[in-house]
């Protein structure tokens, strides 16, 4: 970091920083998280986001499974109390579905010490919000996000949530929408969509945005299948009131 803001918290003692890798271009990592990066002792997170994190003499990653949160944030916070430097790396913000919240909940539930730890989050691009870039600005209006995920929520919690923000007349972004183990869990949302939506509701399909391999597709919700989104796919569904101009999707920010 520059400036006032150059010194790490805790500096020449344990740290922890939960940062925030954007969703997939270099360039979308901000300079606030390149200085924590620079700066730590230890990398932990999902192993294809540890990877991002260039090698370098003195720096130790700690790459694991994504369905061992909660480990890893008590090892990250094991290691800050050790006096380590820490970064705990998610891709896009950590504050949403990422690591940031089981940091926190790691710390409710550990020793007294954790909750005085120089602990830090810092941002970064959403998927969602990289995804909506591309297509224009479909987010323009009221929106929310929901991750189609059950495996830390019954699936039944997420049909709710999804007739809600379709009474609401949310835009919404999709987080997580189709597993390999679970494929039919998105065609319960498709059914659901297309139950309280009109046909011509516009929806987004943007694949590893901001990566070389980005695709943007923008459809009707009719020709909405399944077999069109996998895990790196952010799916976006606009409100009532979302429109194409030109190339691009928004939604008008007067209802």
């Amino acid at each position: 970091m520059s400036g006032a803001s150059a010194e790490m918290p805790g500096q020449g003692g344990g740290w922890i920083i939960v940062a925030g890798l954007g969703p997939g271009a270099e360039d979308m990592v901000t300079p606030e998280v390149t200085a924590a990066l620079n700066e730590a002792t230890d990398i932990i997170g999902y192993i294809p986001y540890v990877a991002r994190v260039p090698d370098r003499p003195g720096l130790v990653k700690h790459p694991s499974d994504n369905r061992v949160e909660m480990d890893r944030a008590r090892h990250a916070l094991e290691l800050a109390t050790a006096g380590r430097r820490v970064v705990v790396v998610s891709s896009g913000d950590p504050g949403v579905f990422a690591m940031a919240s089981a940091i926190f909940e790691a710390v409710e539930a550990g020793p007294a010490a954790w909750a005085d730890l120089d602990l830090r989050i810092l941002p970064g691009i959403t998927a969602m919000l990289a995804a909506a870039a591309a297509a224009g600005a479909p987010l323009g209006h009221d929106f929310c996000a929901i991750n189609l995920s059950d495996n830390l929520k019954p699936f039944a919690l997420v049909e709710k949530r999804l007739r809600l923000a379709i009474e609401g007349d949310f835009a919404m972004g999709f987080y997580n929408p189709r597993s390999k183990s679970r494929p039919g869990r998105f065609e319960r949302v498709i059914e659901i969509l297309q139950a309280g939506c009109e046909p011509e509701r516009l929806v987004v399909l943007a694949r590893a945005v901001s990566t070389p391999e980005q695709m943007i597709q923008t459809i009707a919700l009719r020709d909405l299948q399944p077999e069109m989104v996998d895990m790196r796919t952010m799916v976006l569904i606009g409100s009532s009131l979302t429109r194409r101009v030109g190339r691009f999707v928004y939604t008008p920010r007067s209802a």
